[in-house]
């Protein structure tokens, strides 16, 4: 590997972000985790852990958080904050920087990519979750069976231009906030919403604590079951780390480039991988005592959110309020990732076309909003539409499906995976000891060995499970015992 000469080290290390930077760590801990929590976090991880061991699998999961999560998102931010740039100009300038091909660029152009094609439909999501926040607040749901929460969602994802509406307006709301820069905009953004979130998160547990489901809700998510544990579950475990840290999609690498120098890498990244699930567990403590409370279904997936819930809030004393707050919760998780989802592509255009910001992010979000549109027709005129239904696992997937399986089982996994790689094996040891600050002595061999060795393995792992239903894969899979 090459090694850096003192002149090198000192040009890297004065680069700075024409963009701005966080006035602080706090900050740039707020917006990494503002990005991170999503509406994943609201419903996903409560439920996977329910089902695969409770306290067993929260275990499990804060180790692969520890193994695969940090030392990923220690690697990501690192990679942006020596490059200083969007993830697409950064790449290219460390590969220069290294004496690496100049194709690791498109390392960027794909976290770009991902980032764009993941907001196209995660707006629409949001959309229903804004919508909500209104039926929800008049009381819409009062005394409802479910079959007439079905009829309201139903009617909402069956029309168009209602859809449309939503997914316009939180695409505003979003470009809003980008358009303002990083200190003006995605700072002050996140320095009221996460508070906000975690305000409202609280108010929601207080509220479950006193309904009849609380103790069943708390032993659903903490008891331990480790006969529960299987290899498919540790599997789901490595996946969730990964994936709930947004990591392979450009915005922890364009956070990071935003990160003050002194800023310590490790210390920031466990500190939004400790928030991040934090806020996973509060939700399950929030939402599974009014589910059982209420007898309801708690493995009812992205439907739990959408269509059981809301006959919970129907018939609960005040539940009109809470299930208006619950939603407003909904919308600023969605919120503060879509900012993040954005911000790569509008850094770029800033760098690369000359435009200012506000310019450069009506051109994101036009383009942004435009895609969209093919996710929102998925769910109703063009319902029908398979356009890889000759291969068999797509057989029934509408655009809407293509689209979050390529995002989340192709282009994230592979984005992390080259992450690690290029931050272990391409960049030199004295760059990766200067910019992450932590000595050379334990904490750094730590991070090297599991960056170059462990995570790649893991994250592999991961990308084939999410691919097993292609016989090859399968057949690989079921060689080394899982199924």
């Amino acid at each position: 590997m090459p090694v850096l000469s003192n002149e090198r080290v000192s040009m890297t290390s004065k680069r700075k972000s024409i963009h701005g930077q966080w006035s602080s760590r706090l900050a740039f801990v707020l917006a990494a985790t503002g990005s991170a929590v999503g509406l994943g976090n609201i419903w996903k991880f409560p439920y996977i852990a329910g089902e695969n061991g409770g306290g067993a699998f929260v275990l499990v999961y804060l180790l692969c958080i520890a193994v695969i999560g940090i030392p990923i998102m220690m690697a990501e931010v690192m990679i942006g904050r020596r490059g200083r740039q969007s993830p697409i100009n950064t790449m290219r300038t460390l590969a220069e920087e290294e004496h690496a091909s100049g194709h690791w660029q498109w390392l960027g152009w794909a976290g770009v990519m991902a980032g764009f094609l993941i907001l196209s439909y995660y707006s629409v999501i949001a959309g229903w979750a804004l919508s909500y926040v209104f039926r929800t607040g008049s009381g819409l749901f009062t005394g409802l069976t479910a079959d007439g929460v079905q009829s309201i969602f139903s009617n909402l994802v069956n029309d168009p231009e209602r859809l449309l509406a939503w997914h316009t307006i939180f695409m505003v709301m979003t470009m809003v906030i980008v358009a303002r820069g990083v200190r003006h905009g995605l700072e002050k953004a996140v320095k009221l919403l996460m508070p906000a979130l975690f305000v409202i998160l609280l108010v929601l547990v207080g509220y479950a604590l006193n309904s009849s489901g609380f103790g069943q809700g708390v032993s659903f998510l903490f008891h331990p079951d480790f006969s529960k544990i299987t290899a498919n579950g540790l599997l789901i475990a490595m996946g969730h780390a990964f994936f709930t840290l947004s990591l392979g999609m450009g915005a922890i690498m364009v956070y990071g480039s935003y990160l003050p120098s002194g800023a310590s890498i490790a210390r920031t990244c466990i500190a939004v991988s400790l928030m991040d699930t934090l806020v996973a567990l509060l939700a399950g403590l929030a939402i599974f005592p009014i589910v059982f409370a209420n007898g309801l279904e708690p493995a009812a997936g992205p439907g739990l959110i959408f269509q059981t819930l809301p006959i919970a809030f129907g018939h609960m004393a005040y539940g009109s309020f809470f299930g208006m707050l619950f939603f407003v919760l909904l919308v600023f998780a969605a919120w503060s990732s879509s900012i993040s989802l954005i911000e790569p592509a509008v850094a770029w255009l800033v760098e690369n076309k000359g435009l200012s910001r506000v310019h450069a992010s009506i051109n994101a979000g036009i383009a942004t909003w435009s895609f969209g549109l093919l996710t929102v027709l998925s769910f109703n005129r063009w319902s029908d539409v398979k356009l890889l239904s000759a291969i068999e696992i797509f057989k029934e997937s509408t655009i809407f499906d293509l689209l979050d399986y390529l995002t989340a089982n192709i282009m994230l996994p592979l984005g992390g995976l080259l992450i690690a790689i290029f931050a272990a094996r391409k960049m030199s040891r004295e760059a990766t000891v200067e910019e992450l600050g932590m000595g050379d002595r334990f904490f750094y061999p730590l991070w090297r060995f599991l960056v170059r060795y462990i995570t790649p393995v893991a994250v592999s792992l991961v990308f084939l499970y999410a691919l097993r239903d292609i016989r090859l894969i399968r057949t690989i899979l079921g060689v080394i015992g899982i199924s």
